[in-house]
């Protein structure tokens, strides 16, 4: 795998606008085609993740990237489990929401990206963590971030799967302690970004207002 520069651009990246990678980005869950990403542009998307900002430098994150189909397989039957308890703890309105919803692709984008995330990493005395613990975490979050927008700027669909319990994960990739998995990203090439993300599409919540959201001076 070639590293790529943060600091040198290549001819061969897209030029897709970072606006326009922030509106076509979606949580990709029933797009998938099957087709696996080329090396090259997951070398790329993992480079632009690698690439995110992190308190004292730690570069906390590490990315497991899963392509086997057993792992895929029992994975997803794990997930399976826990959409089904997830459900039965749902009022019976909210549950006739959510039953149509999918919520992963972990076999259909035949590929996972599981980002981890390790509080060790460059000792205790951490540059800009002493006070917020969570920053640390916060890196990690910034390069899945990093990943997505890359990953739709080369028109490769993202979906984060959360419904899994973590010691379950840590074990089936053999994850060292103390580090942590924070998210499985099914990735894979897509048929189509959808224009309205699916929790609006089927009324589970809808986006509030930028204006509800800003606040002046204080909160």
């Amino acid at each position: 795998m070639t590293e790529p520069a943060c600091s040198t651009p290549s001819n061969l990246e897209p030029t897709l606008s970072v606006y326009d990678a922030i509106r076509r980005r979606r949580d990709v869950r029933a797009e998938f085609t099957g087709v696996l990403v080329p090396q090259e542009v997951l070398d790329r998307i993992l480079g632009a993740g690698h690439c995110a900002p992190s308190v004292g430098n730690t570069q906390p994150w590490d990315f497991v990237v899963v392509r086997k189909p057993e792992t895929l397989d029992v994975f997803a039957e794990h997930v399976a489990d826990a959409r089904r308890r997830f459900a039965e703890s749902l009022p019976e309105d909210r549950r006739a929401t959510f039953d149509p919803i999918k919520i992963e692709g972990i076999r259909e984008s035949g590929m996972g990206i599981v980002v981890t995330y390790d509080r060790s990493r460059g000792g205790e005395h951490i540059l800009g963590r002493h006070t917020v613990d969570d920053t640390g975490l916060f890196s990690a979050v910034l390069a899945i971030q990093n990943l997505w927008l890359a990953a739709a700027a080369e028109n490769v669909g993202v979906g984060w799967v959360s419904f899994y319990d973590e010691p379950y994960l840590t074990e089936l990739l053999r994850i060292p302690e103390p580090v942590r998995p924070i998210a499985w990203l099914c990735v894979g090439e897509v048929a189509e970004f959808q224009q309205v993300p699916d929790l609006e599409r089927f009324g589970w919540r809808g986006r509030r207002p930028l204006a509800d959201a800003v606040h002046l001076e204080k909160f």
